[in-house]
């Protein structure tokens, strides 16, 4: 136990923390999409969809505690990394070149708390208590029509289209941080595991976005 707490007092226990807790985290960011897509499908799939999650029960509740318990491990420790960082360099650099550093890694100080903002809205949007951003009244069993109208409202489309943008900027730099914290990045194919963490982050980005373009386009109504 000692040595587990002296681990995670050093920079890389801290990222490792980080880097399991991302994985978490993108495990639920893309099955999360892949749920959402059946919208595409229809109101009798995306319900049906719906209700087998709840009707998990107990299981539903024990992944909710897993992610919930991810979701502040990583921002603490994010929080903690960006203030030893900051502390460790009282004074900044005269010039400052960004060669290799990306303009998503430039951004996930105002990426993350961002999206942690958003995720609180997301929840109380569609979750609990399901707010209705419109003259519309949250349906507790039709998922399929919350979805239809609240981003047929176009502020309520533009906030998720913004956030899904700034999600695709974190995801890309979390990807490739947490193939460099398990030691997988070399100068012969970082070429490639640049385009890896890419394709994630565009694939989530381009599938979440479909949903409210759709709407507002009038394809899912």
């Amino acid at each position: 136990m000692q040595k587990a707490l002296t681990l995670y007092d050093t920079t890389i226990g801290k990222k490792a923390v980080l880097a399991v807790t991302g994985i978490v985290l993108f495990g639920f960011v893309i099955a999360h999409m892949l749920g959402n897509l059946q919208v595409f499908l229809g109101p009798e799939q995306l319900n049906g969809y719906a209700k087998k999650l709840h009707d998990l029960g107990p299981l539903l509740w024990a992944a909710r505690g897993v992610l919930l318990l991810s979701v502040i491990a990583h921002i603490v420790v994010a929080i903690q990394l960006v203030s030893r960082s900051t502390a460790a360099r009282a004074v900044g650099y005269r010039l400052q070149k960004s060669a290799i550093t990306s303009y998503a890694a430039r951004t996930m100080k105002i990426s993350g708390p961002l999206l942690a903002l958003f995720i609180v809205y997301h929840l109380a949007h569609f979750t609990a208590p399901g707010v209705p951003m419109g003259s519309y009244e949250h349906s507790r069993t039709d998922v399929y029509a919350n979805v239809v109208s609240a981003f047929s409202i176009p502020w309520v489309s533009g906030v998720y289209i913004v956030a899904q943008l700034l999600l695709g900027f974190h995801l890309y730099h979390g990807a490739w941080s947490l193939l460099q914290t398990l030691g997988l990045s070399h100068p012969r194919y970082d070429g490639k595991l640049r385009t890896v963490a890419q394709t994630i982050a565009m694939v989530v980005v381009f599938g979440n976005l479909s949903m409210p373009i759709a709407v507002l386009a009038g394809v899912v109504k």
